[in-house]
C-alpha cells in the first residue's frame, strides 16, 4: 500500500531545503509516493517536480488534494498565507505539517487548532531546531537534570526586518523546548536604533518557566555573524550548544558537556546520531519531516502540533507588538 505525499509552495525553503528532505526519505521507504506539488507560480511548481522527482505538478491546491487524496501534505507558504491555506487543509481532513510560524497571531493559530479539532486532521508544525541532531542530543542529556537558567544568543547580519519575530520565533521555542517547560512571565526590553529604520532593534527577554528554571534570549539582527548558540545550567553541569545555522559560522555546530568541571562530551554535529554535512540534515529538515511521516505511516498523532506551539506563537506576537510583559 502506498503513502502519498503531496507539497504546497515550491518556492525556496522547499527547493532548498524540505524538497531533498522528501527525496532521501522516499528512497529508503519503497511505499512513498510523491504524488504532486502545487504552488500559484507554475514555473516554480515545475521546477520543483522536475527536480525532486514528484509525479505532478499544479497551480490549484484544491484541485490537487481532491485528485491525489494524499496521506501527507506538507505545507511551505509565506506566513501571510499560511493560516488560510492551513486551515482549507486541515477543514478538508488531511494530515498537516506547516512550516513555522504557524500563524502570526495567537488568533490565527487558535484558528488551526480549531479546524484541525474539527476534522481530527494530524498535524505538526515544522520548529525544524526540535529536530536538529545536535539540539536532539542535548535534549537526551538535560532528560532528568535539575536545570536552573538557560541563555539563548540569536544573532544576524543586517536584518532589519519589519517584523523580526517572525524569525526570533525560532528562538523562543528552542529555549521552551530545552527548558521542557512553558514560559511563566517574560519582561522584555528593546534597544532601538531608528537611524536603521522605524523597526530596527535588539530585543531581549527575561523569563521564568513554570518548572521554576528561568532565561535570558538576546536577539541581536544587526551584529556581524549568524550564530544560535545556547548555554544551559543545571545543577552540577553546564552545557554549551553552537547550533549549525544553515553554512554559518558555527557550521557543522557543537555540543560540550561538563559535570563538575570535568569534560564528559565534545561533539560536532558531523558525530551525533542522525547528523550529517548538508544542511538540510544537519539543521533538522529532513528529520522534522520523517518523524511526520514515520508517525503517520504508524498510525500515530505526530509530536509537535500546533497546540504545542501555540505559547511560542503568543510570545513572538508580544516582540512584534513590543510590548513589555507577558504573564502566562
Amino acid at each position: 500500500m502506498s503513502f502519498k505525499v503531496c507539497v504546497i509552495g515550491c518556492g525556496y525553503m522547499a527547493m532548498h531545503y524540505h524538497g531533498p528532505a522528501y527525496v532521501r526519505y522516499a528512497a529508503a521507504h519503497s511505499d512513498v509516493v510523491l504524488a504532486a506539488c502545487c504552488d500559484i507560480d507554475e514555473a516554480k511548481a515545475a521546477a520543483f517536480r522536475a527536480r525532486f522527482g514528484f509525479a505532478r505538478h499544479d497551480t490549484d491546491m484544491a484541485a490537487m488534494l481532491d485528485r491525489e487524496q494524499p496521506d501527507a501534505v506538507c505545507l511551505i507558504a509565506p506566513e501571510a498565507l499560511t493560516c488560510a491555506l492551513a486551515c482549507q487543509v486541515l477543514e478538508m481532513g488531511y494530515p498537516l505539517l506547516m512550516e513555522k510560524p504557524p500563524g502570526r497571531t495567537v488568533e490565527e493559530i487558535d484558528r488551526m487548532i480549531a479546524a484541525a479539532a474539527a476534522s481530527g486532521a494530524p498535524n505538526q508544525v515544522a520548529f525544524n531546531r526540535r529536530y536538529t541532531p545536535l539540539v536532539c542530543a542535548l535534549k537526551r542529556r538535560l532528560d532528568g537534570a535539575a536545570l536552573q537558567h538557560v541563555r539563548y544568543d540569536f544573532t544576524r547580519v543586517g536584518r532589519a526586518d519589519a517584523d523580526f519575530s517572525l524569525t526570533a520565533i525560532h528562538g523562543v521555542d528552542t529555549a521552551r523546548f530545552l527548558a521542557g517547560s512553558d514560559y511563566c512571565h517574560i519582561d522584555f526590553h528593546y534597544q532601538p536604533f531608528p537611524e536603521l529604520g522605524p523597526t530596527a532593534a535588539n530585543i531581549f527577554m527575561d523569563c521564568t518557566f513554570a518548572s521554576g528554571a528561568t532565561a535570558h534570549l538576546d536577539f541581536c539582527p544587526l551584529s556581524g555573524v549568524v550564530v544560535e548558540r545556547a548555554t544551559v545550567y543545571a545543577r552540577d553541569h553546564t552545557y554549551f550548544l553552537n547550533l549549525p545555522i544553515w553554512d554559518a559560522f558555527d557550521a557543522p555546530g557543537r555540543l560540550q558537556h561538563l559535570e563538575r568541571g570535568a569534560l564528559r562530551l565534545d561533539v560536532t554535529g558531523l558525530g551525533v546520531p542522525g547528523g550529517g554535512g548538508a544542511p538540510f540534515v544537519s539543521n533538522g529538515f529532513y528529520a522534522e519531516n520523517a518523524a511526520f511521516f514515520d508517525a503517520l505511516r504508524a498510525g500515530q498523532r505526530p509530536a509537535g502540533d500546533l497546540r504545542s506551539a501555540r505559547q511560542s506563537v503568543a510570545v513572538a506576537e508580544c516582540i512584534r507588538e513590543r510590548r513589555e510583559a507577558y504573564c502566562a
